[in-house]
């Protein structure tokens, strides 16, 4: 079965290295500018992994994250956080909202795909 990852990143490069690698993996990937364009795009769709930027218009990473959190559906999908903020507080938020991992930007593509085949295999 191939395994869906929902990308939300406001930056229409990062989520085009993103998807390209994660494609090349063998992934399906369903691709949001932030977190209202994420949850619109994922209604009634299965996910089995997300990957979200923190700072976004319209709806930021931790807000979508609460909000993707609120169906019960939803609980036990991996979210990881892709961002360049990386402050003890900032991730300890995003933990409690739900997030289980942080990657900085830039990204590695390597460890993408370690982190993504981790998360999506448990």
């Amino acid at each position: 079965m191939t395994r869906r990852i929902l990308v939300v990143d406001d930056s229409p490069s990062v989520r085009r290295m993103v998807a390209m690698t994660l494609k090349a993996a063998g992934y399906d990937v369903v691709e949001a500018g932030d977190g209202v364009e994420a949850l619109e795009k994922v209604a009634g769709a299965e996910v089995h992994a997300v990957l979200t930027d923190q700072n976004m218009p319209r709806m930021d990473g931790l807000t979508f994250i609460r909000e993707f959190r609120a169906d019960a559906s939803r609980h036990r999908i991996p979210i990881v956080f892709l961002s360049t903020e990386s402050e003890g507080e900032i991730k300890e938020r995003a933990r409690a909202a739900g997030a289980i991992g942080w990657m900085v930007k830039p990204f590695d593509q390597a460890k993408l795909l370690s982190v993504m085949s981790r998360v999506v295999a448990a």
